[in-house]
């Protein structure tokens, strides 16, 4: 493998993982935000607040995004073996 291949193999890479774990970073960041500006109004400062809706957040997002997710991995997986077993 030459140097641009590597290239190209690292930059599908990281692009694959930031199509994967994007929208549940973007739920995260919109509950978390939401969340604070909940506390911040209301005055109300417990622990359990900020962790309790996030999670149910995102093991909702993970359901709803988790068909799509795997299909991302599969196709870059098989893309990988395909890489792998065209290399002399």
């Amino acid at each position: 493998m030459s140097g641009a291949e590597v290239l190209d193999v690292a930059r599908d890479a990281i692009f694959v993982l930031l199509r994967v774990s994007g929208p549940l970073m973007l739920v995260a960041l919109v509950t978390g935000v939401t969340i604070a500006l909940f506390q911040a109004i209301t005055q109300i400062q417990e622990m359990t607040l900020t962790f309790v809706p996030k999670i149910l957040a995102l093991f909702a997002s993970l359901l709803v995004f988790l068909p799509g997710m795997s299909v991302m991995l599969r196709d870059f997986m098989v893309r990988m073996a395909d890489l792998i077993s065209s290399i002399p």
